[in-house]
């Protein structure tokens, strides 16, 4: 079985963070994998996203051109990748910050005011793990003790302190499902 996601967004938003977390979740999971990020020169409030592919076989390309998932962070992102997911496929949209309405009934869209949830909780600048954990409820690609041990291998040991708010973020996705 082979997952193909693209996470999108500005820079600055941990679109490329949230991809890295998923690739070492695979990586715990002796799975395939390919992390491929792309972003704009600028540092923040540019472009950025990532296509991760996540498999049981070799992986013949790391680029993502029909994404099984989606997570969009910004209305561009949303509006360049929304026709490129599969159908079936599922996209995750912060609403908070996208007020685009999807026409496609091939596929199941979230949307989740994900910014708004992580400034209510304390955790501003969580938003992309609050919709990695709502992905990773709706797919259940990896158990939260992959997921945990995944933040703190890619999390260096001089921040660990954000260990904590990280799986907090992804606690609150994984029980906003419905």
């Amino acid at each position: 079985m082979t997952t193909e996601i693209i996470l999108a967004g500005f820079g600055g938003q941990g679109i490329l963070f949230a991809g890295k977390i998923l690739a070492y979740c695979g990586l715990m999971d002796e799975k395939e994998l390919s992390w491929l990020p792309s972003y704009g020169p600028e540092m923040r409030g540019g472009t950025a996203n990532c296509s991760v592919c996540i498999s049981d076989e070799p992986i013949g390309s790391p680029l993502v051109t029909a994404p099984d998932c989606l997570i969009a962070m910004n209305g561009p992102s949303y509006t360049k990748f929304i026709d490129a997911v599969k159908p079936n496929g599922l996209v995750l949209v912060d609403n908070s910050v996208v007020d685009a309405v999807c026409t496609r009934d091939d596929i199941k869209v979230i949307a989740l005011p994900a910014t708004d949830m992580a400034t209510n909780e304390g955790l501003n600048g969580s938003a992309n793990m609050i919709l990695l954990g709502r992905m990773l409820a709706e797919t259940g690609l990896f158990s939260i003790d992959v997921v945990q041990k995944a933040m703190e291998k890619c999390i260096p040991p001089k921040r660990a302190h954000l260990i904590e708010a990280n799986m907090k973020a992804i606690q609150i996705g994984l029980q906003s499902k419905s």
